[in-house]
């Protein structure tokens, strides 16, 4: 799915996939940016894309666990939007243009 969603997007940003609690996470030149596991594919975005995919049927606030809090910067995405190539690569770029964004986290860690 990345390969599919992301070939010849992002020339100068490298993507890797890693292991990440049950399932994977997908990293923009170090910093994450989308997660795949049990409750879902999962972007990290900011607020205003966030609102805007919340509206749509389908999509729900990240929590990884029942009783884990919710990760406020991610929206898991619909299962029909997985299935839309083009708008899946939108969302995609939208997430990691925001990471590649932020400032840089504490500790020497991207």
């Amino acid at each position: 799915m990345l390969k599919s969603a992301t070939s010849g997007r992002f020339k100068d940003v490298k993507l890797e996939c890693k292991h990440f609690f049950s399932g994977a996470a997908i990293y923009a030149n170090g910093r994450i940016c989308m997660s795949l596991t049990t409750v879902g594919f999962a972007l990290k975005l900011p607020e205003e894309s966030r609102n805007a995919l919340m509206k749509e049927r389908g999509a729900k606030p990240l929590r990884y666990f029942p009783k884990a809090p919710v990760k406020k910067d991610y929206v898991i995405l619909p299962k029909a939007m997985l299935k839309d190539m083009k708008t899946l690569r939108r969302w995609m770029t939208v997430s990691v243009n925001y990471v590649l964004s932020l400032p840089a986290p504490v500790g020497g860690r991207k």
